[in-house]
C-alpha cells in the first residue's frame, strides 16, 4: 500500500486544532526559567509569556492553558482571588497584544495556597474543606472571567463545583463562558515534574481525600458522568497515557467533548528516553498523540504541543 493510499484511508488524524499548550505565569519581569525535570518548560514573566504567545501562533498554536505562581502564597490563596492578581493580569496582557489567542485558565488554589492542597484546609481531618472551597472557586471564576478568559478549567476535583461555577458564572452574566472540567482526574504519580515547574506540592499528606483512586475505573467513569449532568461543557481525564482505557470508557459513557492532559511525568519520560536515545524521541511522541486521539480524546492538553506543530509542518 503506497503513502497516498494510507493517508486515505487513515482513521486517526492530528491537527494543532486539537492541542492546547501550558504556560506558566510567575510573578516578575525578564523571567525564563526553564525546569530542570520538564527540558523546554518554562516559569516566565508576563512579558516572556506575551511574547511566547506570539511564537505560538506562528506555529499554529492558537490555545493555552494558564498556571499561575504568584509572588506571596497564603492560606487562602488570596492572590488568585485578587483583580491584579498574576492570572488576571496575564490574562489581560494575553488578550491585549493577541485578541484571537484562545485562554484557558486553571481554576484551582494549589498554586497559590502556602500549604500546596486545592483549596481551604480542614485540619481536623487533615482534608479540604469542599463547601468552603467551592465559594472561593466562585469568586476565582468571576475574576477570570471579568479579565477575558475564554474558558475556565476547574482542576481541583471537588464536590458540586461544576454547578457551583455554572451558578456563579450565569449570575453575573457569563452565561457563554465555557467550563472544561477536570473531571476524572486521578491521585497520580505523574504529576511529579508539574509540581516543580507550578511550585505546587503540598506542605503535607497528598491528595487522595480529593482526587481519584487510580485502581477505580466504574468511579472514574461516575465522575465525568456526574460533571456532563451539572453542565460541564468539556469533560477531561487526567492523565493520559496509564488511562487509555478511562479515556475510551469516557468517551462511550458521555457525549461531551473529552479532553485529555498528557501531564508533566509522560512528558518528562519521554525527554529522558529520547536523551538517552533509547527510543526514536520523534516518532514516539507522535504515536503517543495518536493514541490518545484514538482512545477517544477531542483535544490535547501538551507539553509536546510545540514539538507536534514542527513535525506536522514538515509533512
Amino acid at each position: 500500500m503506497n503513502a497516498t493510499l494510507r493517508s486515505l484511508v487513515r482513521e486517526t488524524t492530528l491537527s494543532m486544532d486539537d492541542f492546547i499548550y501550558p504556560l506558566f505565569a510567575k510573578s516578575g519581569e525578564g523571567i525564563k526559567k526553564e525546569i530542570s525535570s520538564m527540558p523546554g518548560v518554562y516559569q516566565m514573566s508576563i512579558d516572556e509569556i506575551v511574547k511566547e504567545c506570539g511564537k505560538l501562533q506562528e506555529l499554529g498554536i492558537n490555545s493555552i492553558i494558564l498556571f499561575g505562581i504568584p509572588e506571596v502564597k497564603d492560606s487562602v490563596g488570596s492572590d488568585a482571588l485578587c483583580e491584579h492578581g498574576i492570572i488576571a493580569s496575564t490574562i489581560k496582557a494575553v488578550k491585549k497584544a493577541y485578541p484571537n489567542m484562545f485562554v484557558v485558565t486553571d481554576l484551582c488554589f494549589c498554586e497559590f495556597t502556602d500549604h500546596g492542597h486545592c483549596g481551604i484546609l480542614d485540619i481536623e481531618h487533615e482534608s479540604v474543606n469542599n463547601d468552603a472551597t467551592l465559594e472561593i472557586l466562585a469568586k476565582q471564576a468571576l475574576v477570570h472571567a471579568h479579565a477575558g478568559a475564554d474558558m475556565i478549567a476547574p482542576s481541583g476535583m471537588m464536590d458540586g463545583m461544576i454547578e457551583a461555577l455554572r451558578e456563579a458564572l450565569d449570575s453575573e452574566g457569563f452565561v457563554n463562558l465555557p467550563i472544561m472540567s477536570y473531571s476524572t482526574k486521578f491521585a497520580s504519580a505523574y504529576y511529579g515534574p508539574f509540581r516543580d515547574v507550578a511550585e505546587s506540592a503540598p506542605s503535607f499528606g497528598d491528595r487522595k481525600t480529593y482526587q481519584m483512586d487510580p485502581a477505580n475505573r466504574r468511579e472514574a467513569i461516575a465522575e465525568s458522568v456526574e460533571d456532563e449532568m451539572q453542565g460541564a461543557d468539556i469533560l477531561m481525564v487526567k492523565p493520559a497515557l496509564a488511562y487509555l482505557d478511562i479515556i475510551r470508557d469516557v468517551r462511550n459513557a458521555t457525549s461531551t467533548p473529552l479532553c485529555v492532559y498528557n501531564v508533566s511525568g509522560e512528558y518528562a519520560m519521554l525527554k529522558a528516553a529520547g536523551k538517552a536515545g533509547v527510543i526514536d524521541y520523534e516518532r514516539v511522541m507522535m504515536e503517543t498523540m495518536i493514541a490518545f486521539k484514538r482512545a477517544g480524546a477531542d483535544i490535547i492538553i501538551s507539553y509536546h504541543a510545540k514539538e507536534v506543530a514542527e513535525v506536522l509542518r514538515r509533512r
